[in-house]
C-alpha cells in the first residue's frame, strides 16, 4: 500500500523530479525566517531510459540519481518522488463523515474494485481526507490515489541504486499544486482564494493543476511539450536533436526562426492552455481561471507569459520557484538562474520534508 510511504517525515527529503529528458534535484530546508534552498541539481538523462512518463532503464536513471546525490550533503538519504500519466488515477470520492481513518481504509478497500479500471493486485492504494462536502455535510471529500505497482516500485528502484530512500511516493501534479506555496507571494494579494492554474510544461507533457484556497481542485495531463518547439528547429534547419535544444536556449538560430518555427509553436501552445481552461471550466462548473502560473522548462521560451495575458485576458506569471526562499552559498547559482522553471515539481516534492499530505 502506498498509505506506507505517506508517513509523515521526520528529516529532510530531496525531491526527485524524474522527467522526460531530466533528472532534477532539490532540497530545503525550514529555518526560523522561512525556507531555504540547500542544494540543487540537473542531470540529462540517458536517451531510451524513459518513453513519457514510464522508466524504461531503471538502472540507467539509478546511475543519473547517483551523480546528482553527489551534489547534496551526504547526510540525507531519503527522497520524494512522483508518478503520473496513465498509470496514475486519482478521484475525489465522498464518504460517510463520521468514520474513522481505519473504517474509512477498509471501505475504500471494499469499494476499489469498483473505482479502479486495474485489478487491485495490480495498483498501490492511497487515500487522504480533504474538507466537508458543501452539498452535502453528511459527507466527507476524499481524494483516493491510485497507482500501477509497476511504476511506483521503478522509482522505488531507481532511488535504491543510489543508495537513496524512497519516503514518500507522490503524483506529479498534486507535487505541482504544492508549490503555490512559494508561488502565491510571486501573484498579487488576492490570489489565495481565486483559482489559480498552475502549469508546468514539460519536454513531452503538460501538467495542469487548478489551485484554490490551497486545495486543488483539478488536474489534468497533456501531451503537449518542448519537443515539438525541438523537433521543428530539426526539420527546418538540419540539426540534430542535441544542437535544437542548445539552439532554443542559446538564441543561436537563423533570424527567421521567429516567424517558422517559434510563432508556430506558440500559437499550439496557446491552443493547448485554452483548451486546458475550457476543459477546467466545463468540469468544476467555475466561471473563469483568475491567474496562471507557468513552469516547465518551456515556460523559459521568451514572452509566453505576455502572449497569454494578450490572448487569455489572464494574468500570467513566469513562476521562479526560489525567487523568495533563502538561497545557502553552496548552490550553483548558474544553474540555479538556467534552469529555475524546471524545478517547480521537484520543489513541490521537496515540501514535503514539512508536510504530512498529499497536497
Amino acid at each position: 500500500m502506498l498509505s506506507q510511504l505517506f508517513k509523515k517525515p521526520s528529516s529532510m527529503m530531496v525531491g526527485i523530479d524524474i522527467g522526460s529528458h531530466c533528472i532534477k534535484a532539490v532540497l530545503l530546508q525550514e529555518t526560523d525566517t522561512g525556507l531555504r534552498l540547500e542544494a540543487l541539481a540537473i542531470e540529462p538523462m540517458p536517451k531510451g531510459a524513459m518513453s513519457e512518463r514510464t522508466i524504461q532503464d531503471i538502472e540507467a536513471i539509478g546511475n543519473v540519481i547517483a551523480k546528482l546525490k553527489r551534489k547534496i550533503p551526504k547526510s540525507v538519504q531519503a527522497a520524494a518522488v512522483a508518478v503520473s500519466g496513465q498509470t496514475v488515477i486519482t478521484k475525489v470520492i465522498f464518504m460517510d463523515v463520521s468514520l474513522t481513518d481505519a473504517e474509512l481504509e477498509s471501505q475504500i478497500a471494499i469499494e476499489a474494485d469498483s473505482l479502479i479500471p486495474y485489478p487491485l493486485d495490480e495498483v498501490n492504494i492511497d487515500f487522504e481526507k480533504l474538507a466537508i462536502n458543501e452539498a452535502d455535510p453528511s459527507k466527507v471529500n476524499v481524494l483516493l490515489s491510485a497507482a500501477r505497482t509497476e511504476s511506483v516500485e521503478a522509482r522505488v528502484g531507481a532511488l535504491e541504486t543510489a543508495n537513496l530512500k524512497a519516503k514518500v511516493v507522490d503524483v506529479e501534479s498534486y507535487a505541482l499544486s504544492r508549490t503555490m506555496d512559494v508561488y502565491y507571494q510571486q501573484l498579487p494579494s488576492d490570489a489565495y482564494n481565486k483559482c489559480v492554474a498552475v502549469v508546468d510544461i514539460g519536454a513531452v507533457l503538460m501538467l495542469v493543476s487548478v489551485v484554490q484556497a490551497g486545495e486543488t481542485i483539478y488536474t489534468r495531463d497533456q501531451v503537449f511539450g518542448g519537443d515539438q518547439y525541438t523537433n521543428s528547429i530539426v526539420a527546418y534547419y538540419n540539426k540534430s536533436f542535441d544542437e535544437a535544444e542548445i539552439g532554443k536556449t542559446t538564441g543561436d538560430l537563423p533570424p527567421n526562426y521567429t516567424f517558422e518555427v517559434l510563432a508556430p509553436f506558440q500559437t499550439s501552445l496557446l491552443q493547448q492552455v485554452r483548451r486546458a481552461v475550457q476543459m477546467f471550466l466545463t468540469t468544476s462548473g467555475k466561471d473563469h481561471v483568475d491567474y496562471i502560473v507557468l513552469t516547465g522548462g518551456t515556460a523559459m521560451i521568451e514572452g509566453l507569459d505576455r502572449l497569454l495575458i494578450e490572448e487569455l485576458g489572464i494574468h500570467t506569471v513566469v513562476a521562479d520557484p526560489f525567487a523568495n526562499i533563502e538561497v545557502s552559498p553552496r548552490v550553483d547559482r548558474n544553474v540555479l538562474q538556467r534552469h529555475r522553471t524546471q524545478f517547480a515539481i521537484a520543489t513541490g516534492l521537496a515540501l514535503r520534508s514539512f508536510s504530512s499530505c498529499h497536497i
